[in-house]
């Protein structure tokens, strides 16, 4: 009786696999088209398309088009979603052998009341499965952005080119942060305290800049700023369904996070560059926008670099996986490192170690299994690995190379001298004596940006914040001689506006790198460091007086100290009022993307100046960017007013249901 249960059971799965080879063999069809914004008509990137019952489907690119391969024939409901627009599923969709279906739709953006309920059944880290009203889906998470994360709806595995997680996830991640938190709260506990959705995240208040009336003060002065960490912790924010604290918010890295066509000069240090038109967000006044882009050393002139990394293997640098972070960018580095470079690595948790004495690139293999070594554990004495890290750069330094400290930590020291302004002191005085230090941050709750941006500030070298591999890679290694090699010490900036033309204007950003006017020649005075290829961008509103007739409103000064010889140099630059006659449609995309990322700030910050702003308009000016550049920075930029959007909504609908 058992031998025949077992070869009837032979016999089913025989002739199972025979009907699944036959399916599999028969002609197919395929379905293609696009999809596209039902109010605005734009085509929608990431959308997903998924043939219910069968694991076919597939994603939309940046251009709204889709391809699903090798249908079986047969009648089908497809179901399309997309992140912040409502689930479409069309019945009866036939599909025939040899044919392909063109499929053109369109998506609805969801309403305020529209909610998705979301079970989760198992935990992220490894692969999650959670439903919706109409959808399964299930994510494997690699601990990357959009490229390395798979996504599976309905059985249907596709990848997201947008980035994040999309609602879904963002309500998954809240889920995990007010449900089963994996990280307990720094500081004790069990819950994370005033509402926040991160505990022990550390920012600074610098206020916003009002409009200054000319007759009071007609001179605009600030260190210039490269950095763009605010935008990556804002961007990791949101790709984690949360909204920004404001506070996290700075205009100015905002506006620099993004590449401009600027073109590099061929001689001089500095090219500059103007323009000009109708201010699209603020009231009744018009836009400036002052770029300047420094000339570019090739890799292959670049000088060498003597390298100390510290690393901080503090136990909270455990977290997310943070120290694993940590290790796969340094190893980035190493790998677009010259011959010539050397590096030395310093650890620090309760105290101070050296892990590495400087090693040559030769050794590269030597370095690396340094770095795979590291490990986690103990308190965080900050104030010891940077006193190792300066002693092993002191006795290495070499006047004719890059003399280079690379932070990379949480922030968040508290054994030792824990204040931002005791380290700042020995910082400024090493970076004097050429001893630069850039800091690079790296988690997401117990995190102090305050200190990590004044780290890097008075350092010299600059402050960004890595939030995933491909950030790292942009960080460590797509320029890298602008990371390292400086071209322009103490960078400083002095608008003169005239009286007789402009009434007021105000700077969007730069609080915190604001200059007393007084001190723009004085040298003693700390600006910004530029290093090779990179810009500056800043942005103005202006108020013009009503009869004003002169062909300028002021000009523009730019001091710094030559990085090679210490010599001061000074340049400037007439501003034309001609350059507002421009209608501000007729712009180029780097200016209507420089404007569409300060308001997407200045709302994220709750600026007063942008009370009468929503984000539709600011996602309305990156989509017409977008549509003129085919920018991948630029549908990141979409995707995240995008969830900001949706996030506000739903506060707002909560609010109003309470």
């Amino acid at each position: 009786m058992r031998h025949n249960i077992k070869l009837t059971l032979a016999v089913l799965a025989l002739v199972s696999l025979i009907a699944a080879a036959i399916i599999m063999a028969a002609p197919t069809g395929q379905i293609s088209g696009t999809i596209v914004d039902s109010q605005t008509n734009l085509p929608i990137a990431g959308a997903s398309i998924a043939v219910v019952g069968t694991n076919r489907g597939a994603v939309t690119d940046s251009s709204g088009n889709f391809l699903i391969k090798e249908i079986p024939p047969g009648n089908y409901t497809l179901r399309i979603t997309g992140v912040g627009y409502q689930t479409v599923e069309l019945k009866q969709v036939t599909v025939e052998s040899g044919l392909t279906l063109e499929l053109n739709n369109s998506l609805t953006p969801m309403s305020e009341g529209l909610k998705e309920k979301i079970i989760v059944e198992a935990q992220i880290d490894i692969i999650d499965k959670f439903e919706t009203s109409n959808q399964t889906i299930i994510i494997k998470d690699r601990g990357g952005r959009a490229h390395e994360v798979s996504y599976m709806t309905d059985g249907v595995t596709i990848n997201n080119p947008v980035g994040g997680l999309g609602q879904s996830g963002a309500n998954l991640y809240l889920y995990r942060r007010e449900k089963r938190n994996p990280f307990p709260p720094a500081h004790g506990g069990t819950a994370i305290v005033n509402g926040k959705p991160y505990d022990a995240m550390f920012f600074e208040n610098y206020g916003v800049n009002p409009f200054v009336d000319t007759e009071d003060d007609h001179f605009s002065t600030f260190a210039v700023d490269i950095d763009d960490a605010s935008y990556i912790l804002a961007r990791a924010y949101l790709e984690r369904g949360n909204l920004p604290e404001k506070d996290a918010v700075r205009t100015e890295e905002f506006v620099n996070h993004f590449s401009y066509n600027y073109k590099a000069p061929q001689e001089e240090t500095f090219a500059v560059y103007l323009e000009g038109s109708r201010s699209p967000f603020g009231q009744n006044c018009q836009m400036l926008r002052i770029g300047i882009k420094g000339k570019k050393i090739s890799e292959e002139n670049r000088k060498p670099a003597n390298l100390v990394f510290v690393v901080d293997i503090s136990g909270s640098m455990s977290r997310e996986d943070r120290l694993g972070l940590v290790k796969k960018a340094l190893k980035l580095l190493v790998n677009k490192l010259n011959y010539d470079d050397r590096v030395g690595i310093v650890t620090y948790g309760s105290t101070g170690r050296v892990h590495l004495q400087p090693t040559s690139i030769a050794n590269k293999e030597r370095i690396l299994s340094a770095i795979e070594r590291l490990q986690s554990g103990g308190s965080t004495n900050c104030d010891a690995g940077l006193r190792l890290a300066y002693e092993m750069s002191s006795r290495h330094f070499d006047k004719n190379k890059i003399n280079r400290i690379i932070l990379c930590s949480d922030g968040v020291a508290n054994v030792g001298i824990t204040g931002a302004d005791e380290l700042l002191k020995r910082i400024k005085k090493q970076a004097d004596r050429g001893i630069t230090l850039s800091a690079i941050g790296f988690g997401m709750g117990n995190y102090n940006d305050v200190l990590m941006e004044k780290l890097g500030n008075k350092g010299n070298g600059y402050y960004a914040y890595v939030d995933d591999i491909a950030e790292a890679r942009r960080v460590f290694t797509d320029n890298l001689s602008g990371a390292l090699q400086v071209i322009a010490r103490d960078v400083k900036i002095q608008v003169d506006f005239d009286p007789e033309v402009v009434r007021s204007y105000r700077l969007l950003g730069y609080e915190n790198r604001d200059v007393e006017d007084n001190k723009f020649r004085d040298d003693n005075e700390d600006g910004g460091e530029v290093g090779s290829g990179h810009s500056v961008t800043a942005l103005y509103e202006i108020k013009f007086n009503k009869d004003a007739h002169k062909k300028q409103i002021g000009k523009i000064y730019i001091r710094y100290k030559n990085p090679e010889t210490g010599i001061v140099e000074e340049i400037n630059r007439p501003i034309a009022i001609s350059i507002f006659d421009r209608n501000f449609a007729f712009s180029s995309p780097d200016y209507k993307l420089a404007a569409a990322a300060a308001e997407f700030s200045e709302i994220m910050r709750e600026s007063y100046w942008a009370k009468g702003s929503n984000l539709g308009d600011v996602l309305s000016l990156a989509s017409d960017v977008y549509n003129q550049t085919g920018q991948n920075d630029v549908l990141e930029l979409m995707n995240l007013v995008t969830k900001a959007r949706q996030l506000k909504q739903e506060l707002a609908s909560n609010d109003y249901q309470e």
